[in-house]
This record gives structure tokens, sequence and C-alpha cells, in this order.
């Protein structure tokens, strides 16, 4: 019996199985890298949404102002909010750190990712932080000053795509020409026509 042993434990080592897989433990885990994105000196430095990101950008918003109404509404009953109340929630929405947002590079192309963006990859460097809680900030208090308070609370009372379609999509919004959830076609700058 010793030498059937033995005879099996080598040819599992020629195998390649080897013996700690014959006795139970799991073969060692292969590991797998994945570079962060590289940002441009804009996208490293500015103060402002790179224009490339800026549909993501209006659509995690959209999605932040649409959770927080829902659930300041639902506090109340799924009532319509008094005006105080949803201009206090707008304000608190605009004003919270945004942590949970960074850029994912997707297939070559970067992308904002976070709650409320459907186009995350589990296998994939988040960057976070730095300017991006600032710019999606800004943009947040810009959209409501543009519209109003009231108008993107009625809208929001529509339903989601409502809202959307009156931050993103209008005539001038960063989705502008896209398809629902896509970025615009990239405008040409004056200098290149």
């Amino acid at each position: 019996m010793r030498p059937a042993l033995v005879a099996w434990l080598a040819l599992s080592l020629l195998v390649g199985t080897g013996a700690a897989e014959a006795c139970g433990e799991p073969p060692a885990a292969r590991s797998h890298s994945v570079p962060a994105p590289r940002l441009s000196p804009e996208e490293q430095l500015s103060p402002h949404m790179p224009e490339t990101l800026r549909c993501d950008a209006c659509q995690a918003i959209a999605f932040q102002i649409e959770e927080q109404l829902s659930r300041a509404e639902g506090k109340v009953g799924k009532k319509a909010l008094k005006e105080s109340d949803y201009m206090e929630v707008l304000e608190r929405i605009c004003s919270q750190d945004w942590e949970s947002y960074g850029v994912q590079e997707l297939h070559g192309e970067k992308r904002l990712a976070g709650p409320g963006l459907p186009r995350q990859e589990p296998m994939s460097v988040m960057v976070s932080g730095g300017l991006w809680p600032s710019r999606l900030s800004k943009m947040c208090h810009s959209y409501v000053g543009e519209q109003g308070e009231a108008q993107i609370y009625e809208a929001h009372r529509r339903g989601p795509a409502a809202l959307r379609e009156l931050l993103c999509h209008g005539d001038k919004g960063p989705c502008a020409g896209g398809k629902a959830g896509e970025p615009a076609p990239r405008k040409a700058l004056q200098n290149e026509l």
C-alpha cells in the first residue's frame, strides 16, 4: 500500500495539483493588476468639473436630489413638502461631502463613478477625494441657482425622468443630444473650427 501512496503523491506533484491541494487546501489566489486612471492636468487641478465628465456629474446630482427629496417626503407620509422644507433639503444635498464619487477608467474612457451611476466596473480603480467633491457641490449649487428650488422640486414630483430632463438633458444640459445616461457628443471648441 505504501508504494501506491508514494506513486500517487509523486504523480500529483507532476500533474501540478500539489500536495497542498490534494489535502483540501485551496490553490493560491491569482493576482490581478488594475492601473489607476491617468488624469490630465485639467482633471487633477481645475476647480471646475471637466467637460467630459459633466453629464455623469449631472446624473449623480439628479440621483442625490431624487433620493434625498423622496426620503424627506417619506417622513411626512409621501405628501408634498413645504417650500421651506424642500429648500432646506436641496441646500443640504448640495453641501454634502460627495466623497462616494470619483473617476474610473472604463474601456479607455474616464467616467465618474458612484451612487446612481450604473457604469461601474468591479475590477477597476476609482480616484476619489481631492477636487471631485467640491466640483460636484459647486455644480449642484449652480443647478439649484439656475433652475430654482421650486422648479427642481416640481420636476422631482413628476418623477426621476423629469428631474434628469430638467437638469441634464434640456437645451443647455450637459447631456443634451445624448441618450439618457450618456454624455452628449463633444462640442467643437471655437479655436477648433
